[in-house]
């Protein structure tokens, strides 16, 4: 029953995402699929939490999009998300709901906390941090970058991703609560937290560092793209195969393990 649970509510998810052009058709089945595998093999803490991240993410990509449009142009991802950066977002943590299914265990819920408030934290980050008024600065660094740069931060983006991290925490613990569970509240909102940022600086590192990167021929800025100013872009730096899905995945599995130790110590 909970398999069929777990369908049905994925496929309205996915369904209205899709309608509202938040997904992709790609991105629609990828999210059926594991918003199957989610419920079924889990429960309302591993779907809960799948879903507030899915949410809150679609719902900052959308407040003021007129005054992201032009930052957007040099992100390889968009607001309208495919199958590859629904799977980069919430793969792992598919794989550790399934792993608690097999062999249950407090680590796997903790890593989960830690993946999905990384990917909560990196894309509040960006969708907040794009709306400063102050340029970001490099990670590496700290000198100031054009809007948009990847490896650039902000304090409102800082501020915005640990937000973002504690609130997947914090909403783990009641999902878990709602479950039947007994989870500790500082515990999962501090893992959320640091899991978040970790992964968030993590993904703002590598995009400076290793990622795939290309640059624009007219403007001259670095970009994530193959075209920008309407023009083919040049290959810049990075390695080959680190595309943003790959960063997005690296990262995630980061901010986890920055959880799992965090709850650790507490």
């Amino acid at each position: 029953m909970n398999w069929l649970i777990g369908a049905m509510g994925a496929l309205i998810v996915a369904g209205a995402a899709y309608l509202k052009k938040s997904l992709s058709l790609s991105g629609a089945a990828a999210a059926v699929m594991m918003g199957t595998v989610y419920y079924g093999a889990g429960n309302l803490f591993w779907f809960g939490t799948l879903l507030l991240f899915f949410m809150t993410s679609t719902l900052l990509s959308k407040y003021r999009q007129g005054s992201k449009q032009d930052l957007e142009k040099s992100y390889a991802k968009t607001g309208k998300r495919d199958a590859g950066q629904v799977f980069a977002n919430g793969g792992i943590g598919m794989v550790l709901c399934l792993l608690h299914f097999m062999y249950p265990h407090e680590a796997w819920k903790l890593l989960f906390i830690g993946v999905m408030a990384a990917v909560t934290a990196d894309t509040w980050a960006t969708e907040i941090g794009s709306l400063s008024r102050r340029p970001p600065r490099s990670i590496l660094n700290g000198k100031s970058l054009p809007p948009g740069t990847s490896g650039g931060v902000s304090w409102l983006g800082s501020t915005a991703a640990a937000l973002g991290g504690a609130i997947i925490g914090a909403g783990a613990w009641l999902f878990g609560v709602w479950s039947g569970l007994v989870p500790d509240l500082i515990t999962y909102a501090i893992a959320g937290l640091i899991g978040g940022l970790v992964g968030a600086f993590t993904d703002s590192w590598m995009g400076a560092t290793v990622q795939k990167m290309y640059r624009c021929t007219t403007c001259g800025k670095d970009v994530e793209v193959h075209r920008h100013c309407g023009q083919p872009t040049e290959r810049s730096g990075g390695w080959d195969w680190m595309t943003n899905d790959a960063v997005n995945l690296i990262s995630s599995l980061i901010g986890g393990f920055a959880a799992w130790v965090a709850a650790a110590f507490l």
